[in-house]
């Protein structure tokens, strides 16, 4: 901002206030400009999203700017600091100058008179308005709703989606890249039955499975069952492996049971013993502990290697009763041993990866090799680019490109020695894939979709042009009613989110989901905070709602307790207007605890506002402070 000389008669304090004036009028013809500059587009989102379409060009105009300088004159002046104005640009610029005005013993010009068409009162109840258009209506005791995702096995546990409606659940997600519509079609209709017998509303959401960006099949280890007692540092025993053993016509191929002959587990009894040789030639022997319909359950105090076709002789009271085999068992699944400097090959395909080969020396003959299904990575890849394995873990740099390969050398390997394993994602974000919006399995999945659900997320969207082909298939399908959801997860979709947003405007209800797993990887875990804390301000300024997503109270949700870390993490979602849980088994339990959480922290703030809600334990200092 320029600053002009004082005349004779001004003091220091009209100086300030002059300076601060000039510096938030040309914030606000920015803002003004920025309509002319968003015109085409404006006039294209849908007439209800219209205000909240020039209201986001209001802010992108403020954001070009730096305004750090005039944010802290304005907080020492008294005045807004102009940091909570997303939901009403307008409205927050022309409020400071007029009061700007007045102090300068000015008369306040007509324009800054009238009211913005987005004011301090329309700005919050447009997003609240749009939030539940697509997310439902709050619950009673929070702002924030909940999105869950379905298990495979809720398809056949009515009771758990019960629960979780009961419990508070507002949307029940389903993700199309796994099970298939059979069994979407059963948690529905388990959900529906719990809307009736609760009488609670409970939307459903699928996410389209999008490009398959993942490694592919590595070649399977052997076919054998590794079992290892728990040992103390001196060596003994502290407790028995234990292992089940099955009739192998009924559970064939349990990763957790050993199949046998029918015959010879009927035979079994409680202090039986079977004695066999295990595949390292050692002589071994299991004791039956309990028996059960269609099982025995055994133990063993030494490390044994069971393979399929191990003879097993069931033993009484040092007797020989019966004989058996070992049937077929799943083979053990494989990963790729990497660190930094390795080479890993990546190849197009679906050939099963394997291990660096070595001569007699340790030499590497031939290195790792994994493949990748997708054609578009191949061609648009380049040398020197980073390439990211399983959530960031292993890290690389395409150092050759060929029709079908990519030799990558990795740089980074957490734990020093990482192990990569199939159907882990890949990143590239720095890359430029013409990959397509929306696949075959996705148009397929899609009419399943539009008979059944609210909503729709797209995945990987990266350009404006991804919305338009969603939005023509749902035009086909004739199911203009289903809200869609945007899942920023790369680099690329960030950096153009204000494109995505006023696109995605055309057709109402629309949220952003902020996945936050691929996200981290891509823009790097570093400025994650930064990144989703800007996604939030330009929904805010779209009146458009947003899903903190990905890995929210993990631990708790799979081992039963929150890190301490995963606690601020959920207290942090409660700024978005929905928070997305993940499976695992302990649910429930996470579920009643982030409801706890998010009723607890939305008494204190509201997105960046401080509510300053009666604190208890300023009251207790009070007493104490009085000798009470």
């Amino acid at each position: 901002m320029k600053v002009t000389r004082a005349t004779e008669n001004e003091t220091p304090w009209q100086i300030r206030l002059a300076q601060a004036k000039r510096g938030v009028e040309a914030l606000r013809l920015d803002a003004r400009a920025a309509e002319r500059e968003f015109d085409a587009e404006i006039l294209l989102t849908a007439p209800s999203l219209r205000e909240s379409a020039v209201n986001l060009a209001h802010y992108l105009a403020v954001r070009r700017h730096d305004v750090r300088t005039l944010q802290e004159e304005l907080s020492r002046l008294g005045l807004s600091s102009l940091g909570r104005m997303e939901a009403h640009v307008m409205a927050s610029l022309q409020a400071v100058l007029r009061v700007l005005h007045v102090l300068l013993s000015e008369p306040v010009p007509d324009e800054l008179i009238e009211d913005s068409p987005i004011t301090f009162e329309s700005g919050p109840a447009l997003l609240a308005e749009h939030t539940n258009a697509i997310l439902g209506a709050a619950p009673r005791g929070r702002q924030t709703r909940i999105m869950i995702t379905m298990p495979g096995e809720a398809a056949d546990d009515p009771d758990l989606i019960r629960k979780l409606v009961e419990g508070g659940m507002g949307i029940m997600r389903i993700n199309c890249a796994h099970d298939a519509p059979p069994i979407w079609e059963r948690m529905v209709r388990h959900l529906r039955d719990a809307e009736r017998e609760l009488g609670r509303r409970c939307l459903v959401s699928f996410d389209l499975a999008g490009p398959k960006l993942r490694t592919g099949p590595i070649s399977p280890g052997p076919a054998v069952i590794k079992l290892r007692p728990t040992r103390n540092a001196m060596g003994q025993v502290l407790e028995p492996a234990r292992v089940r053993l099955v009739a192998r016509d009924t559970q064939p191929n349990a990763e957790d049971a050993i199949p046998v002959d029918a015959a010879l587990l009927d035979s079994m009894q409680p202090g039986d013993t079977i004695a066999f040789v295990d595949a390292r030639n050692r002589k071994r022997v299991l004791r039956i502990t309990d028996v059960r319909p269609g099982e025995c359950l055994s133990e063993i105090d030494r490390p044994a290697y069971i393979v399929p076709g191990t003879s097993l002789t069931l033993r009484r009271d040092h007797s020989s009763i019966s004989k058996g085999y070992v049937g077929a068992l799943p083979a053990i699944e494989q990963w790729i041993p990497l660190q930094v400097g390795d080479i890993l090959e990546v190849v197009h395909g679906e050939t099963p990866g394997r291990d660096a080969l070595y001569d007699e020396d340790g030499r590497v003959v031939e290195p790792a090799l994994i493949s990748c299904a997708l054609d578009e990575v191949f061609r648009g890849v380049r040398a020197g680019e980073p390439i990211l394995f399983d959530d960031g873990k292993i890290q690389g740099v395409i150092r050759g490109v060929t029709e079908d390969r990519l030799q990558v050398e990795i740089t980074g390997a957490a734990g020093g020695k990482a192990k990569l394993r199939s159907e882990k994602g890949i990143n590239l974000p720095e890359s430029k894939l013409a990959l397509p919006a929306l696949t075959a399995k996705d148009i397929e999945d899609l009419a399943f979709v539009a008979r059944h659900a609210d909503a729709v997320a797209m995945s990987f969207v990266q350009h404006p042009g991804d919305i338009d082909e969603l939005l023509r298939e749902i035009g086909k399908l004739d199911a203009s009613r289903l809200g869609i959801m945007l899942k920023i997860e790369t680099k690329i979709a960030f950096t153009r989110l204000p494109d995505l947003l006023l696109r995605a405007m055309r057709h109402p209800p629309v949220a952003v989901m902020i996945a936050r797993g691929d996200l981290g990887v891509e823009v790097g875990f570093e400025r994650l905070s930064e990144v989703q804390e800007e996604m939030l301000w330009l929904c805010e300024a779209a009146h458009v709602p947003v899903i903190w997503a990905t890995q929210v109270l993990e631990s708790l949700a799979k081992g039963g307790m929150p890190s301490r870390a995963e606690v601020s993490d959920a207290a942090m979602g409660s700024r978005a207007e929905c928070v997305m849980l993940n499976k695992g088994p302990y649910i429930l339990e996470t579920l009643e605890f982030l409801t706890n959480v998010l009723e607890r922290i939305e008494e204190h703030h509201h997105k960046k506002t401080a509510l300053l809600r009666e604190l208890h334990v300023a009251s207790r200092g009070k007493q104490r402070a009085s000798g009470a």
